[in-house]
């Protein structure tokens, strides 16, 4: 989940690094022919080096192949549900549609990571103009400023990578062995208070216009709260929900994409209306309310999955 999560945290603090000198020494347009280079480039290498890995499809295509071999027509693959490429469609944005807005726990933690994952775009839409305009940032050094939140993303996958299977195991020895999907959720907390110390420290320092530096650093706390809490929740999901934890992440994501969406088209206008200081102290105390989310999951989780009140039939 860590390897897996590098190129998406990093690839968003890098890439403003690199464009802003780009477009100040080549032009803007050369932006985008490098990116459509780099693209094209790894797509061929991906169609040409990757090969199928889902188990059902594998198995189908054996069935396929012994069919073909046997001349038996009544082969069928053990995973085969007999329905239509239509039936699977709907019934695959049916079930993740249902774990959304039946289970408290998808419903409250995908509420939770896309507030967090709106904000990091809300940032990373609004860095340039801000640091341009408070700082007289040329258009190459203001992607700079993306570098506070990348290294805050690294200490925080570096966080969870350590000690997420550490906590999980302690906690497991304390109570006889057994290890349950809660076990993954003390390193949400501190997460979560991150984020809010992150923004309010970003804010108020860009508004009274201390150096740089501050301001950036106040970025990195948001950075270790963000990836804490996705590395996270998104484990805790996919412990929780096991046979069903495709749809359950599905669900997260498609909130999660909304949240980052949508929220960063509010970030200039709300910064005009507010400033500096009190839009990140808004988008703050709205993300301190959020705080008691893995709190509450960590202590009554267990009860909310296993309770035939919240439970999910298909």
């Amino acid at each position: 989940m860590g390897a897996w999560a590098f190129g998406p945290i990093i690839g968003p603090v890098v890439g403003p690094v690199a464009g802003g000198y780009l477009a100040e020494a080549m032009g803007w347009r050369w932006t985008f022919w490098i990116l459509a280079m780099a693209s094209g480039a790894v797509t061929i290498i991906t169609f040409l080096s990757m090969s199928e890995s889902c188990h059902s499809v594998l198995l189908k295509r054996k069935t396929k192949q012994l069919i073909k071999e046997t001349g038996n027509q009544n082969l069928k693959s053990a995973l085969d549900t007999g329905k239509t490429s239509r039936e699977l469609f709907v019934f695959s944005i049916i079930r993740p549609t249902k774990m959304l807005f039946l289970s408290p726990i998808v419903l409250l933690l995908s509420i939770f990571m896309a507030v967090v994952y709106g904000y990091l775009y809300l940032l990373f839409t609004t860095f340039s103009s801000v640091f341009v305009q408070q700082y007289n940032f040329s258009t190459g050094s203001a992607g700079l400023s993306f570098l506070g939140i990348g290294v805050g993303s690294i200490l925080g996958l570096t966080a969870s990578a350590i000690l997420s299977d550490r906590i999980l195991q302690n906690l497991a020895k304390r109570h006889d062995g057994e290890m349950k999907p809660e076990y993954r959720l003390p390193l949400m907390i501190p997460g979560g208070l991150c984020i809010p110390i992150g923004l309010f420290w970003y804010g108020w320092t860009a508004e009274k216009g201390v150096h740089y530096v501050v301001p950036i650093i106040g970025t990195g706390f948001v950075g270790v709260g963000m990836l804490l809490i996705m590395m996270t929740g998104s484990t805790y999901i996919v412990d929780a929900f096991t046979v069903h934890a495709a749809s359950a992440m599905a669900a997260n994501t498609v909130l999660r994409s909304l949240g980052g969406a949508v929220l960063p088209l509010c970030g200039l206008k709300m910064y005009g209306a507010l400033g500096l200081g009190w839009g990140n102290s808004l988008l703050g105390f709205i993300a301190l309310a959020m705080t008691p989310i893995p709190w509450v999951f960590y202590k009554y989780g267990e009860r909310v999955r296993t309770s035939k009140k919240f439970r999910v039939n298909f």
